[in-house]
């Protein structure tokens, strides 16, 4: 298995990401993947905010090794939250094409989805292709150095 295939994934939903994360979970545990649900366990109404931030601050701990993918309504909530986290790249991804962009261009390490904006079948695509895809580095670096220098620093 490849090094990127190695890495902790770690799920977490409100109540309308619910189902589709139970989808991805179970694609993922098929595939062999190492992965941790930090819930919500039921369909029943969840703070988004809550479960995004377990998650999150999973990824901040760990960021080289653990990979986060979000999953609400829309998907907005869960990126707000992740990407308040030190070292938390979130982005919120509708196809394939943004998430391999997210990852070639960002190096975004937390995937966020909306239940109510993207069906099952694409959103098993665009989880595969969110974690197949490598960072680029090189230009894209520059930027990534520039917010860990000066943004999350608040050093503008």
């Amino acid at each position: 298995m490849d090094e990127r295939d190695q890495r902790k994934l770690v799920l977490a939903s409100d109540h309308a990401g619910f189902e589709l994360k139970e989808a991805i979970k179970a694609e993922l545990l098929r595939q062999g993947r190492n992965v941790e649900d930090r819930g919500t366990h039921s369909p029943q109404a969840a703070n988004w905010a809550e479960f995004g931030a377990q998650a999150a601050a999973r990824v901040a701990a760990d960021p080289q090794h653990v990979v986060g993918i979000l999953v609400c309504g829309s998907g907005i909530g869960m990126s707000i939250v992740a990407n308040k986290f030190p070292g938390v790249r979130a982005a919120l991804c509708h196809d394939e094409n943004t998430a391999r962009l997210a990852r070639r261009h960002n190096d975004a390490n937390v995937l966020a989805l909306g239940a109510r904006v993207v069906d099952a079948p694409t959103a098993l695509k665009i989880v595969a292709a969110f974690l197949e895809t490598p960072f680029e580095g090189g230009r894209h670096q520059v930027r990534l150095d520039y917010l860990r220098d000066h943004v999350e620093k608040k050093d503008l």
